[in-house]
């Protein structure tokens, strides 16, 4: 394991990729292992790439889960899969008029992306064509970008979404190739790529990220972030994993709050110019340092997730002000 010995200028080299520098893999290895006392000026340094790209702007993102449960994939991480005994609600899809009502809740919530998620392996054609019925109609009435995460599509499906006025499409890498088998059998790593690789084909923003926390090494987070990199998504989740009570998970400890800071920095350092978002599990495994992180990230969820729940939009935007950050209420 490589010592946690100070090996770096954190600052210069921030401002060396922000004049095009690329990190390398060593040196993005090197901030997963920093000590501790060292999180801060590493922070410092993240943040001088975010500001130079985003300034002091917040993206809110927030998320309707239009079907849960009921999914035949036994993803271990997840409270709706086949293989969960986690007491969620399960239902099937939310009419048009519910997924139409979401997004006046997202405004009200001052998020300027609206996130349709979907359950399931892959959407129907008459699936896609419900998602489709409600965007045409959120696009009319709102200024919001919308973002569809519904599983793997066909070139064709990809293509109504992008004719319906979705914006981007959300299939998350979630964790390193070498520890895919351990996580899901029923469907492999090279399923997401290929998906992320289709989205983005048809004109679709490809947003794909990761959940932290699932036994990956952290030279498995650095190459899962280089992955990223390499499929050019635009907006990156970064969930921490919530080790959900009837999950085959259930027992994973929550990550530290130092180890998830120095991940996000991480990830801003290889991603410079990307939308980086603290997504799932942020209350749970940031605690009290959920203000910190968004000197590396620019963008967090508001309100609760798919199963399960996030603090109240007040205390996000309190947040932000108290940082002296400023939400961009307006995504396009």
């Amino acid at each position: 394991m490589m010592e946690t010995t100070s090996l770096r200028d954190w600052k210069a080299l921030a401002q060396s990729i922000i004049k095009g520098k690329e990190i390398t893999y060593n040196e993005a290895l090197q901030l997963l292992h920093v000590p501790d006392e060292e999180v801060l000026e590493v922070m410092n340094a993240a943040y001088l790439i975010r500001h130079h790209h985003y300034g002091k702007k917040v993206k809110l993102n927030m998320i309707i889960n239009t079907k849960s449960g009921l999914c035949p994939e036994d993803c271990g991480y997840c409270s709706q899969s086949i293989v969960s005994e986690a007491p969620i609600d399960k239902y099937a899809w939310l009419t048009k008029e519910k997924i139409v009502e979401g997004a006046f809740e997202a405004q009200k919530r001052k998020a300027g992306t609206y996130c349709i998620v979907a359950s399931g392996r892959r959407p129907t054609d008459k699936e896609v064509a419900h998602v489709v019925g409600a965007v045409k109609e959120i696009r009319q009435k709102t200024d919001l970008k919308i973002c569809a995460c519904l599983g793997f599509l066909t070139d064709d499906q990809a293509h109504e979404l992008v004719e319906a006025g979705v914006h981007r499409y959300n299939h998350n890498l979630n964790t390193h190739a070498d520890n895919y088998d351990d996580i899901c059998s029923t469907h492999g790593y090279e399923d997401r790529v290929d998906t992320v690789t289709t989205s983005k084909k048809a004109g679709l923003s490809p947003c794909s990220g990761a959940i932290f926390g699932m036994g990956e090494t952290n030279e498995q987070a650095v190459e899962l972030a280089f992955q990223i990199k390499k499929l050019d998504a635009d907006s990156i989740p970064c969930n921490f994993l919530v080790a959900v009570p009837g999950t085959p998970l259930e027992d994973k400890k929550a990550l530290k709050p130092m180890q998830c800071l120095k991940l996000l920095a991480m990830m801003r350092f290889v991603n410079p110019a990307k939308e980086i978002r603290i997504s799932g599990g942020r209350e749970v495994n940031l605690r009290s340092l959920q203000a910190l992180g968004l000197f590396a990230a620019n963008s967090i969820f508001v309100g609760d997730y798919l199963t399960t729940q996030g603090q109240e939009p007040t205390a996000d935007w309190g947040l932000i002000e108290d940082l002296g950050f400023e939400i961009e209420e307006c995504a396009l």
